[in-house]
Protein backbone atom coordinates (compact mmCIF):
# COMPACT_ATOMS: atom_id res chain seq x y z
CA UNK A 1 0.00 0.00 0.00
CA UNK A 2 1.34 3.36 -0.64
CA UNK A 3 2.10 5.73 1.51
CA UNK A 4 0.26 9.64 1.66
CA UNK A 5 3.94 10.59 1.16
CA UNK A 6 4.45 8.35 -2.02
CA UNK A 7 0.99 8.83 -2.74
CA UNK A 8 1.88 12.69 -2.96
CA UNK A 9 4.74 11.88 -5.21
CA UNK A 10 2.92 9.65 -7.29
CA UNK A 11 -0.33 12.10 -7.48
CA UNK A 12 2.08 15.42 -8.53
CA UNK A 13 3.28 13.01 -11.33
CA UNK A 14 -0.11 12.92 -12.61
CA UNK A 15 -1.17 16.24 -12.45
CA UNK A 16 1.66 17.07 -14.23
CA UNK A 17 0.64 14.62 -17.25
CA UNK A 18 -2.32 16.98 -17.88
CA UNK A 19 -0.51 19.31 -18.43
CA UNK A 20 1.12 17.34 -21.75
CA UNK A 21 -3.04 16.68 -22.43
CA UNK A 22 -3.97 20.20 -22.63
CA UNK A 23 -6.49 20.12 -19.80
CA UNK A 24 -6.61 23.31 -18.70
CA UNK A 25 -4.78 25.63 -16.45
CA UNK A 26 -4.61 23.10 -13.65
CA UNK A 27 -2.03 21.72 -15.26
CA UNK A 28 0.04 24.43 -14.73
CA UNK A 29 -1.02 25.20 -11.50
CA UNK A 30 -0.29 23.99 -7.68
CA UNK A 31 1.74 21.11 -7.11
CA UNK A 32 5.09 21.27 -5.25
CA UNK A 33 8.63 22.60 -6.66
CA UNK A 34 11.38 20.06 -7.42
CA UNK A 35 15.16 20.33 -7.85
CA UNK A 36 14.78 21.15 -11.26
CA UNK A 37 12.07 24.40 -10.19
CA UNK A 38 9.11 22.41 -12.36
CA UNK A 39 6.39 20.07 -11.32
CA UNK A 40 2.37 20.01 -11.05
CA UNK A 41 1.60 23.58 -10.53
CA UNK A 42 4.46 25.27 -12.29
CA UNK A 43 5.23 26.57 -15.49
CA UNK A 44 8.29 27.22 -17.09
CA UNK A 45 7.59 30.37 -18.15
CA UNK A 46 6.98 31.85 -14.80
CA UNK A 47 3.65 33.00 -12.88
CA UNK A 48 0.01 33.11 -13.81
CA UNK A 49 -2.09 36.25 -13.20
CA UNK A 50 -5.47 35.86 -12.72
CA UNK A 51 -7.93 38.12 -11.15
CA UNK A 52 -11.15 37.32 -8.49
CA UNK A 53 -14.47 37.73 -10.22
CA UNK A 54 -15.86 38.54 -6.78
CA UNK A 55 -14.38 42.23 -6.38
CA UNK A 56 -15.37 43.29 -10.04
CA UNK A 57 -19.29 42.66 -9.04
CA UNK A 58 -19.73 46.33 -8.49
CA UNK A 59 -18.29 47.40 -11.93
CA UNK A 60 -20.94 45.45 -14.48
CA UNK A 61 -22.21 41.92 -14.58
CA UNK A 62 -20.08 38.98 -14.80
CA UNK A 63 -19.56 38.63 -18.25
CA UNK A 64 -18.92 42.38 -18.59
CA UNK A 65 -16.18 42.01 -16.28
CA UNK A 66 -14.44 38.92 -18.00
CA UNK A 67 -14.66 41.55 -20.81
CA UNK A 68 -12.50 43.52 -19.09
CA UNK A 69 -10.31 41.17 -17.70
CA UNK A 70 -9.45 39.92 -20.75
CA UNK A 71 -8.60 43.27 -22.42
CA UNK A 72 -6.07 44.15 -19.53
CA UNK A 73 -3.89 40.76 -20.63
CA UNK A 74 -5.13 37.93 -18.05
CA UNK A 75 -6.08 34.75 -19.05
CA UNK A 76 -7.40 33.18 -15.83
CA UNK A 77 -10.09 34.53 -13.36
CA UNK A 78 -11.48 32.84 -9.94
CA UNK A 79 -14.44 32.44 -8.49
CA UNK A 80 -16.07 32.62 -5.33
CA UNK A 81 -19.04 29.44 -6.49
CA UNK A 82 -21.04 31.69 -8.70
CA UNK A 83 -21.31 29.19 -11.09
CA UNK A 84 -24.21 27.40 -8.38
CA UNK A 85 -27.15 29.37 -9.51
CA UNK A 86 -26.56 29.28 -13.12
CA UNK A 87 -28.19 27.97 -15.46
CA UNK A 88 -27.71 25.16 -18.16
CA UNK A 89 -28.13 27.93 -20.34
CA UNK A 90 -26.13 29.87 -18.29
CA UNK A 91 -22.80 27.47 -18.08
CA UNK A 92 -23.20 26.98 -21.82
CA UNK A 93 -23.03 31.07 -22.67
CA UNK A 94 -20.38 31.70 -20.06
CA UNK A 95 -18.25 28.83 -20.80
CA UNK A 96 -18.40 29.71 -24.51
CA UNK A 97 -17.87 33.01 -23.83
CA UNK A 98 -14.27 32.24 -21.73
CA UNK A 99 -13.30 30.17 -24.26
CA UNK A 100 -13.56 32.73 -26.95
CA UNK A 101 -11.65 35.07 -24.93
CA UNK A 102 -8.98 32.55 -23.72
CA UNK A 103 -10.03 32.44 -20.37
CA UNK A 104 -9.85 29.86 -17.90
CA UNK A 105 -10.29 29.70 -14.25
CA UNK A 106 -7.74 28.93 -11.98
CA UNK A 107 -9.32 28.55 -8.79
CA UNK A 108 -12.97 28.57 -7.26
CA UNK A 109 -13.73 28.87 -3.31
CA UNK A 110 -17.50 27.12 -2.82
CA UNK A 111 -17.13 24.55 0.02
CA UNK A 112 -19.30 26.14 2.44
CA UNK A 113 -18.25 23.48 5.10
CA UNK A 114 -14.78 24.47 6.96
CA UNK A 115 -12.00 21.51 7.49
CA UNK A 116 -11.27 22.41 11.30
CA UNK A 117 -14.56 21.38 13.43
CA UNK A 118 -13.38 18.02 14.74
CA UNK A 119 -16.99 17.22 15.07
CA UNK A 120 -17.73 18.02 10.92
CA UNK A 121 -15.14 16.19 9.01
CA UNK A 122 -17.95 14.25 7.14
CA UNK A 123 -19.70 17.32 6.54
CA UNK A 124 -17.17 18.75 4.96
CA UNK A 125 -15.95 15.82 3.05
CA UNK A 126 -19.20 15.32 2.03
CA UNK A 127 -19.70 18.80 0.22
CA UNK A 128 -16.59 18.62 -1.16
CA UNK A 129 -17.27 15.55 -3.16
CA UNK A 130 -20.35 16.81 -4.27
CA UNK A 131 -18.93 20.15 -5.40
CA UNK A 132 -16.26 18.41 -7.03
CA UNK A 133 -18.60 17.73 -10.46
CA UNK A 134 -19.11 21.22 -10.89
CA UNK A 135 -15.54 22.37 -10.39
CA UNK A 136 -14.49 19.69 -13.08
CA UNK A 137 -17.15 21.07 -15.31
CA UNK A 138 -15.45 24.54 -15.41
CA UNK A 139 -12.20 22.96 -16.06
CA UNK A 140 -10.72 24.52 -12.61
CA UNK A 141 -8.22 21.73 -11.24
CA UNK A 142 -7.84 23.84 -8.14
CA UNK A 143 -10.17 24.28 -4.68
CA UNK A 144 -9.93 27.14 -2.27
CA UNK A 145 -10.73 25.41 1.61
CA UNK A 146 -11.69 27.45 3.98
CA UNK A 147 -11.12 26.42 7.72
CA UNK A 148 -14.86 27.15 9.28
CA UNK A 149 -15.59 28.59 12.65
CA UNK A 150 -13.58 28.49 16.41
CA UNK A 151 -15.21 25.78 18.40
CA UNK A 152 -15.63 27.28 21.37
CA UNK A 153 -14.50 25.50 24.19
CA UNK A 154 -12.28 22.83 21.90
CA UNK A 155 -9.13 21.58 23.58
CA UNK A 156 -6.09 23.88 22.70
CA UNK A 157 -4.84 22.13 19.40
CA UNK A 158 -8.12 20.22 18.79
CA UNK A 159 -8.63 22.13 15.34
CA UNK A 160 -5.09 22.15 14.10
CA UNK A 161 -5.03 18.54 14.76
CA UNK A 162 -8.99 18.35 12.99
CA UNK A 163 -7.28 20.31 10.25
CA UNK A 164 -4.83 18.12 9.38
CA UNK A 165 -6.46 15.26 9.21
CA UNK A 166 -9.45 16.56 7.35
CA UNK A 167 -7.03 18.11 4.39
CA UNK A 168 -5.30 14.14 4.52
CA UNK A 169 -9.05 12.71 4.12
CA UNK A 170 -9.53 15.73 1.75
CA UNK A 171 -6.30 15.16 -0.72
CA UNK A 172 -7.36 11.01 -1.30
CA UNK A 173 -10.70 12.65 -2.46
CA UNK A 174 -8.91 15.42 -4.79
CA UNK A 175 -6.20 13.18 -5.90
CA UNK A 176 -8.53 10.72 -7.18
CA UNK A 177 -10.57 13.23 -9.14
CA UNK A 178 -7.23 14.60 -10.26
CA UNK A 179 -7.47 17.96 -8.21
CA UNK A 180 -5.53 20.29 -5.94
CA UNK A 181 -6.61 22.40 -2.86
CA UNK A 182 -5.03 25.60 -1.02
CA UNK A 183 -6.80 26.86 1.74
CA UNK A 184 -7.09 29.78 2.73
CA UNK A 185 -6.49 32.21 6.20
CA UNK A 186 -8.88 34.98 6.49
CA UNK A 187 -8.18 37.64 9.05
CA UNK A 188 -10.46 37.93 12.04
CA UNK A 189 -11.02 41.63 11.61
CA UNK A 190 -12.89 40.95 8.58
CA UNK A 191 -14.22 37.66 9.74
CA UNK A 192 -14.21 37.27 13.35
CA UNK A 193 -15.50 33.87 14.21
CA UNK A 194 -12.60 32.14 11.58
CA UNK A 195 -10.50 29.34 13.43
CA UNK A 196 -7.58 30.24 10.68
CA UNK A 197 -6.33 33.24 10.53
CA UNK A 198 -3.01 33.55 9.40
CA UNK A 199 -0.63 31.82 6.91
CA UNK A 200 1.80 31.06 9.90
CA UNK A 201 -0.24 28.06 11.41
CA UNK A 202 -1.60 27.31 6.90
CA UNK A 203 1.96 26.60 6.94
CA UNK A 204 2.50 24.18 9.99
CA UNK A 205 -0.93 22.07 8.81
CA UNK A 206 -0.26 21.95 5.24
CA UNK A 207 3.46 20.47 6.34
CA UNK A 208 1.99 18.35 8.93
CA UNK A 209 -0.34 17.15 5.98
CA UNK A 210 2.75 16.64 4.18
CA UNK A 211 0.82 16.07 0.61
CA UNK A 212 1.99 18.02 -2.09
CA UNK A 213 -1.27 19.00 -3.69
CA UNK A 214 -2.86 21.07 -0.86
CA UNK A 215 -0.90 24.02 -0.33
CA UNK A 216 -1.98 27.88 1.30
CA UNK A 217 -3.15 30.59 -0.45
CA UNK A 218 -0.94 33.73 0.76
CA UNK A 219 -3.44 36.53 0.62
CA UNK A 220 -1.21 39.53 1.18
CA UNK A 221 -3.97 41.46 2.38
CA UNK A 222 -5.68 39.10 5.05
CA UNK A 223 -1.99 38.66 6.64
CA UNK A 224 -0.82 42.29 6.37
CA UNK A 225 -4.03 43.65 8.29
CA UNK A 226 -3.10 41.74 10.95
CA UNK A 227 -0.08 39.88 11.51
CA UNK A 228 2.52 41.61 8.99
CA UNK A 229 5.94 40.43 8.41
CA UNK A 230 5.12 39.23 4.65
CA UNK A 231 8.39 38.62 2.90
CA UNK A 232 9.92 36.42 5.87
CA UNK A 233 7.14 34.09 5.64
CA UNK A 234 7.30 34.01 2.21
CA UNK A 235 11.17 33.36 2.33
CA UNK A 236 10.73 30.56 4.97
CA UNK A 237 7.67 28.92 3.44
CA UNK A 238 7.51 29.34 -0.80
CA UNK A 239 6.79 25.78 -1.42
CA UNK A 240 4.29 25.47 0.62
CA UNK A 241 2.80 28.32 -1.63
CA UNK A 242 0.15 27.61 -3.77
CA UNK A 243 -1.78 30.46 -5.04
CA UNK A 244 -1.30 34.43 -4.07
CA UNK A 245 -3.63 36.70 -3.32
CA UNK A 246 -3.64 40.75 -3.91
CA UNK A 247 -4.37 44.24 -2.49
CA UNK A 248 -3.46 46.84 -0.56
CA UNK A 249 -4.03 47.92 2.98
CA UNK A 250 -6.45 49.62 3.66
CA UNK A 251 -9.09 49.70 1.44
CA UNK A 252 -8.63 46.35 -0.55
CA UNK A 253 -7.34 48.82 -3.79
CA UNK A 254 -4.82 47.88 -5.96
CA UNK A 255 -0.94 47.90 -5.21
CA UNK A 256 0.37 51.29 -4.35
CA UNK A 257 -2.97 52.90 -2.42
CA UNK A 258 -1.62 51.49 0.51
CA UNK A 259 0.74 50.43 3.11
CA UNK A 260 2.05 47.28 1.51
CA UNK A 261 5.23 47.80 -0.33
CA UNK A 262 4.61 45.54 -3.38
CA UNK A 263 7.08 46.71 -5.20
CA UNK A 264 10.04 44.16 -2.27
CA UNK A 265 6.90 41.95 -2.65
CA UNK A 266 7.19 41.43 -6.15
CA UNK A 267 11.29 41.55 -6.03
CA UNK A 268 11.43 38.48 -3.67
CA UNK A 269 8.59 36.92 -5.55
CA UNK A 270 10.96 36.73 -8.29
CA UNK A 271 14.16 35.98 -6.09
CA UNK A 272 12.44 33.22 -4.97
CA UNK A 273 11.26 31.85 -8.53
CA UNK A 274 7.58 31.66 -7.75
CA UNK A 275 5.64 30.27 -10.50
CA UNK A 276 2.41 29.64 -9.72
CA UNK A 277 -0.70 31.96 -10.06
CA UNK A 278 -0.79 35.25 -8.50
CA UNK A 279 -4.65 36.56 -8.42
CA UNK A 280 -6.14 40.30 -8.13
CA UNK A 281 -8.49 40.48 -5.63
CA UNK A 282 -9.08 44.15 -5.47
CA UNK A 283 -11.32 47.26 -5.53
CA UNK A 284 -9.61 48.86 -8.74
CA UNK A 285 -9.75 52.85 -7.76
CA UNK A 286 -9.95 53.97 -11.36
CA UNK A 287 -10.70 52.69 -14.64
CA UNK A 288 -11.09 49.22 -14.21
CA UNK A 289 -8.74 47.99 -17.27
CA UNK A 290 -6.38 49.96 -16.84
CA UNK A 291 -5.80 49.31 -13.24
CA UNK A 292 -6.08 46.02 -13.72
CA UNK A 293 -3.41 45.80 -16.48
CA UNK A 294 -0.97 48.19 -15.17
CA UNK A 295 -1.48 45.75 -11.58
CA UNK A 296 0.15 43.21 -13.90
CA UNK A 297 2.77 44.52 -15.79
CA UNK A 298 3.62 46.04 -12.25
CA UNK A 299 4.12 42.91 -10.44
CA UNK A 300 5.78 41.39 -13.88
CA UNK A 301 8.73 44.05 -13.96
CA UNK A 302 9.14 43.71 -10.19
CA UNK A 303 9.82 39.82 -10.57
CA UNK A 304 11.80 40.29 -13.54
CA UNK A 305 9.95 38.65 -16.54
CA UNK A 306 9.83 40.03 -19.54
CA UNK A 307 6.20 41.59 -20.93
Amino acid sequence: MLSRRTFGRVMAAAVAARVTSGSGLMGQVAGSQTATGLSAGTTKSGPQFSVMMWALNKQGSFEENLERVAEAGYHHVELVGEFGKWSDEDWRRILARMQALKITVDATSGVKAGFADPSGQDAFLAELKGFIPAVQRLGCGQIILLSGKRVEGAAAGAQKAASVEALKRAADVLGAAGLMAVIEPIDRLENPPIYLDTVTEGFEIVKAVGIPHVKVLYDLYHEQRTHGNLIEKLEQNIDEVGLIHIADVPGRHEPGTGEVNYGNVFRKLGELHYNRVIAMEFYPTGDVVETLRKAREEAMRGMGIAG
